[in-house]
């Protein structure tokens, strides 16, 4: 149930950072963003490396991979939930951004759940 779970947080990761690389602005109105042009630049930015990580996350899911892959979208994940509340508590973002915070901490905790979960002998 795991992996199937990983999976498809892995897929909406993609998606949604292939949204916001295309879309900052939606986004950012979302998760009450100031939408000038510095911010959706690099707002878009952040949905490229969004994508990115969903796909290395897809990758460290296949059977024998090796552990790198799932360690460093573990600690993207969790970087992203600080991140995220940083820029809650610095007024960057508004209240409607903090279950983007809740998901990206729950992620990184299911992806070391899975990392402790597997055969060493699959790492």
């Amino acid at each position: 149930l795991l992996v199937p779970a990983l999976r498809l947080i892995a897929i909406a990761t993609i998606a949604s950072g292939l949204i916001q690389l295309v879309a900052p602005a939606f986004v950012l109105g979302i998760v009450g963003g100031e939408t000038n042009p510095p911010a959706l630049h690099l707002f878009g930015i952040v949905g490229m490396f969004m994508a990115l990580f969903g796909a290395l996350m897809i990758d460290g899911l296949r059977p024998g991979a090796p552990r790198g892959p799932m360690v460093i979208a573990g600690l993207q994940k969790f970087g992203a939930a600080v991140a995220v509340a940083l820029g809650i508590s610095r007024g960057v973002f508004g209240s409607a951004a903090w279950p983007v915070a809740g998901f990206d901490l729950l992620t990184g905790i299911l992806v070391a759940v899975y990392l402790a979960t597997i055969p060493r002998s699959t790492q």
